[in-house]
């Protein structure tokens, strides 16, 4: 699971309004109309938080004649929220156990004699060591434009838009407006 998808998560979460909701469709579906008037608001303001909660995929309507109603996602509430338990596990971020040679077999097998890569492995496992091979040079705590991540992927590799992706969708990088910062080690996935 995407740390950004858990922190929007509890961001979403983190309204009374929100959570009254919640707690009134765990007994069952109900309508726009009827939340309104349980929790004494005008139904614009309900509409503006079910979008939120639909948003996060928490809550899904289904139509009945001409009234929606709303359900809660249970399964994904308790998934959610016992996401922030694994938080830093191997199950959270999906961590693989790679000795050292077997490492090192797959970066030479991907390496061209100028330590460029051939092509990026289609393999997780390997995707992931040659991902984790081409953070070499960052320094964690440091902050770095785009321009300055897409020059040093390039000393690897051309397509360094795919490696950026690859980087923040793996955890071993973090981006938020276009700055990249390397997480902790701890977070990666090999």
């Amino acid at each position: 699971m995407q740390l950004n998808r858990l922190v929007n998560f509890h961001k979403t979460l983190g309204d009374k309004t929100r959570l009254r909701i919640i707690a009134l469709l765990k007994d069952g579906p109900l309508h726009g109309q009827a939340i309104a008037e349980k929790l004494g608001l005008k139904p614009p303001t309900i509409s503006h938080h079910i979008a939120k909660l639909r948003d996060i995929d928490l809550i899904y309507q289904r139509r009945d004649k001409n009234t929606i109603y709303f359900y809660l996602h249970e399964k994904k509430l308790m998934q959610m929220a016992q996401a922030i338990v694994l938080l830093g596990s191997e199950d959270m971020f999906g961590a693989i156990e790679v000795d050292e040679e077997v490492k090192q077999k797959v970066i030479g097998n991907f390496l061209l004699a100028n330590g460029r890569l051939k092509t990026l492995p289609a393999q997780r496992k390997k995707k992931l060591i040659m991902l984790e091979y081409m953070t070499k040079g960052l320094r964690t705590g440091k902050v770095y434009t785009e321009e300055d991540i897409n020059n040093h992927i390039q000393q690897f590799y051309d397509d360094y838009a795919t490696v950026r992706r690859e980087w923040v969708m793996s955890h071993f990088m973090f981006r938020e407006d276009g700055k990249y910062e390397l997480n902790p080690r701890e977070m990666w996935p090999v």
